[in-house]
């Protein structure tokens, strides 16, 4: 799990401008013109969002965003990410299973929305590996921190990375290319062969 987090903040670090410092003149910029996007989102379609707009929202000189970014699109994937990083952690009730439950069926509530597809193309857009990189390690970060949940309580959940293969992946293929967008009940079948595939508590202890 600490690697994960690691991963993470390393890939969100890679968000920043080339020789910028933490803190920075740089970073305060950066932070200010995606507050922009986020505020400009919530008031009209992702489409009409200009360079100006934005610049003057933010109150930065446009150059300065086409310096930086180069365009809208690079803009909007930045923002994806940085909501992707906001993910809440559901609150622990006691029960690893159910927890992943409650995290799974938000994610598949919101994320096959009309703002959640939107989310989704938008930081996957212009073939940047980079940043679905990003949105894939905040993934993975939060499924850790509930295997964490697990294993305290003394269960054998199965590792992050086969639950993103086995469960995440499939519902984030169907928002994004099928017609209609995954429910609960196929996200939860998904999961319940998942966690019925991983190897007891007794199994690897013997092994």
């Amino acid at each position: 799990m600490k690697d994960a987090r690691q991963s993470l903040k390393n890939q969100t670090d890679a968000t920043q401008p080339a020789g910028s410092r933490p803190g920075g003149r740089a970073a305060r910029i950066q932070a200010v013109v995606l507050e922009a996007v986020e505020s400009l989102k919530k008031e009209k379609p992702s489409a009409e969002i200009t360079v100006p707009m934005i610049a003057a929202r933010a109150n930065v000189t446009p150059s300065t965003i086409y310096r930086r970014w180069g365009g809208v699109a690079p803009l909007l994937a930045d923002v994806a990410v940085r909501q992707f990083q906001a993910d809440a952690l559901p609150p622990d009730s006691g029960d690893w299973r159910q927890d992943l439950s409650t995290w799974l069926e938000q994610f598949v509530d919101e994320m096959g929305s009309g703002p959640g597809r939107e989310l989704l193309r938008e930081a996957l857009a212009l073939g940047n590996t980079e940043r679905a990189g990003q949105c894939t390690e905040c993934i993975l970060s939060t499924l850790d921190s509930i295997i964490a949940r697990g294993v305290e309580q003394g269960a054998a959940p199965p590792d992050s990375q086969r639950l993103l293969d086995q469960v995440v992946a499939p519902v984030i293929y169907r928002i994004l290319f099928t017609p209609k967008s995954p429910d609960i009940p196929y996200a939860r079948g998904l999961l319940d062969e998942c966690l019925a595939q991983a190897p007891s508590q007794s199994a690897r202890k013997t092994a």
